[in-house]
């Protein structure tokens, strides 16, 4: 694929997927707020920009089979983790400001969570091992099984988790 038409890809798949988490952001706002109607057409516009990143996304990478999309997200995962965040917290702590290393290094301890999920779903693919998932609505990290009664990363209560099946 030529080079600039790559990055074009890249840029609309960058810029529709933002679009589609604030989009639902908003649309909780929204929701909370009491416009539901509001709400609901802000998660329908999400819903379709997520599709067009996706179409932009499936023209930059291959997308594999189940081995190799695991195989692809645990070495993201992983670089993202141990580089990009060892980076924002660091630059944080230069700042000096305090809500934001927190932030970031709740962020890496659960990316690092991710890597281990991703890890067992490797070793354990052929077993198609059923589980179900938590995850904190206020540091994103996820349980595996059992609820825990509060958050290891951020101390959120059991109440702050919400159930993924």
């Amino acid at each position: 694929m030529d080079e600039k038409l790559k990055n074009a890809f890249y840029q609309a798949y960058v810029g529709e997927s933002k679009a589609s988490l604030r989009l639902n952001l908003y649309a909780n706002v929204a929701e909370e707020e009491g416009y539901s109607q509001i709400a609901k057409m802000f998660r329908v516009i999400a819903k379709s920009e997520e599709i067009h990143g996706q179409r932009s996304l499936m023209m930059l990478s291959k997308i594999g089979n189940t081995e190799e999309n695991l195989a692809a997200s645990f070495e993201s995962e992983t670089d993202i983790a141990e580089t990009a965040y060892a980076d924002f917290i660091k630059l944080a702590q230069e700042l000096n400001n305090q809500l934001a290393t927190n932030i970031f290094s709740q962020t890496r301890d659960v990316e690092d969570v991710h890597i281990k999920l991703y890890k067992e779903a490797m070793a354990h693919m052929m077993e198609e091992r059923e589980t179900t998932y938590h995850i904190c609505k206020v540091c994103g990290y996820v349980s595996d099984g059992a609820l825990p009664d509060s958050c290891p990363v951020c101390g959120a209560g059991k109440n702050q988790f919400f159930e993924v099946e």
